[in-house]
């Protein structure tokens, strides 16, 4: 028995048990967003200068699904909607970035992409029912009905800061207004 569950004992005060696992990592959805990003262009740039087979696209869902096991069930929204967008971006950057050295970079680039996403579309599928599915299990549904309620309230999950309006006696001091 340590000290402190001594010392609990006798003062008739409950003991809390602390837990041996280390806090888990929760990501918001911007940080899911982020690794799904970089796994998906590391992949993309090493499949695009060298042949890689299905790694770029195993690269691509392995980061939608550690991103949606670590992100805040709160955010699973954000995350869930955003592959598609990401798998485009990063297929973009990689391709260009391949076909810089071609004297012809602008048709190279936009031939690139345009097959790139042709043989990467079962892998862009994968992806997002992967992250569908696992959100659908992480909170999801709580987060959909979190945004229809605040839209039917009128309180959009989105709010402009309010400006700060400085006091009558701060305006008589400062006659200058740097908060407009």
């Amino acid at each position: 028995m340590t000290t402190s569950t001594r010392a609990a004992l006798k003062k008739d005060v409950p003991v809390t048990r602390q837990s041996a696992r280390p806090a888990s990592v929760a990501l918001t959805g911007r940080g899911g967003i982020v690794v799904i990003f970089v796994l998906g262009l590391f992949g993309a740039l090493a499949g695009s200068v060298l042949p890689l087979g299905p790694v770029p696209g195993i690269l691509f869902v392995a980061g939608c699904v550690t991103a949606t096991l670590m992100t805040r069930r709160e955010d699973q929204l954000t995350l869930v909607v955003t592959p598609p967008l990401v798998f485009l971006t990063v297929t973009v950057i990689a391709r260009f970035l391949a076909a810089l050295g071609d004297p012809h970079v602008l048709q190279s680039a936009l031939a690139g992409v345009l097959l790139a996403l042709a043989s990467g579309a079962p892998w862009l599928f994968l992806g997002t029912l992967l992250t569908v599915g696992i959100g659908l299990t992480r909170g999801l549904p709580a987060a959909v009905q979190d945004l229809r309620d605040r839209l039917a309230a009128g309180n959009p999950p989105v709010r402009a800061p309010k400006p700060r309006q400085a006091p009558d006696e701060q305006l008589d001091q400062d006659p200058v207004r740097w908060d407009v």
